[in-house]
């Protein structure tokens, strides 16, 4: 792997560790489905801004409408089930369930998209579930219903991602390829308009008591324009550099950052296990990337 794709893989580890922490800040004010669609549309809106300051030409090469479907399943839905989560769960907790995502993606693309499941492969994967299990083990929610649904609605999250991974190489990058800020702007485009009914429902007849102050609005621009709009053009440019089984492995490095940034800005507690769960979690990212054995030919 080059070193660009490993700095790319830092940085959006980085940023959509700060995610957690954003969503934690917004939803228990707003709301879910007000979270989830402030946060796609302020991302739609950055994009739209930021690929006319690049000039980029808004040519889908007749991709619009799988993009547009793609939004939804990578983005739209994601992000209304991570706001659920936010209402009850810490940011550090929704950023560790994130790191199951690469599971999803071994699984489904073995299941559906005939990927190769190596013996090094699957060790990684649950190697780093097993760090993912030790750091919940750290935190302090208890374990009730509250929990429950949380982790559940990260999961189908996961799950979402693993098969938009996959249906992004096959509809996108198989097809001839598609500008990654283009997928990135398609993709949010797409969970706007499926979120947009749904958010004019809840506004009119179930409309949040407050709809929050600075904080809020300031943790909305940085959610939408930064953890998202700017974290998915890294995001397709990883996808069409690595691979979409790769590329989730970027969720591997997330919970380190979802719980670091949760403890500096929310004060919540940090413990020992949070380091060895770290730990074999890098790990864990290192038996998934590490390129398999070649195997010499060797003369008769």
């Amino acid at each position: 792997m080059r070193l660009v794709d490993i700095a790319r893989m830092l940085s959006l580890a980085g940023i959509w560790g700060a995610s957690f922490l954003f969503m934690r800040i917004i939803a228990p004010v707003i709301g879910t489905i007000p979270t989830a669609f402030f946060r796609v549309s302020i991302a739609a809106t950055g994009l739209v801004v930021i690929l006319a300051l690049m000039r980029v030409s808004w040519n889908f090469g007749g991709k619009l409408k799988v993009i547009l479907i793609l939004g939804v399943i990578n983005s739209g839905i994601p992000a209304t089930l991570y706001s659920v989560a936010a209402q009850v769960l810490p940011a550090g907790y929704s950023s560790i369930f994130n790191a199951t995502t690469p599971l999803m993606g071994v699984l489904i693309g073995g299941l559906f998209f005939s990927e190769k499941l190596t013996a090094t492969k699957l060790a990684g994967v649950f190697l780093g579930l097993f760090g993912v299990g030790i750091l919940t083990r750290a935190g302090p929610v208890a374990f009730d219903m509250d929990l429950l649904m949380g982790a559940l609605a990260c999961l189908l999250a996961t799950t979402c991602y693993g098969f938009a991974g996959f249906l992004a190489r096959r509809w996108l990058d198989q097809q001839g390829g598609l500008d990654p800020r283009l997928s990135a702007l398609g993709s949010m485009l797409g969970a706007t308009l499926f979120l947009l009914p749904l958010f004019a429902l809840s506004a009119i007849n179930q409309p949040p008591a407050s709809w929050g102050g600075a904080s809020v609005w300031l943790s909305l621009l940085g959610l939408g324009l930064v953890c998202t709009a700017f974290a998915y053009i890294l995001y397709f440019h990883l996808l069409t550099s690595i691979g979409p089984v790769k590329s989730m492995t970027v969720t591997f490095m997330i919970p380190p950052f979802g719980v670091l940034w949760g403890a500096l800005f929310l004060d919540e507690p940090l413990s020992m296990a949070h380091i060895y769960g770290g730990v074999l979690i890098a790990v864990a990212v290192w038996l998934v990337l590490k390129p398999a054995a070649v195997a010499k030919a060797v003369n008769p």
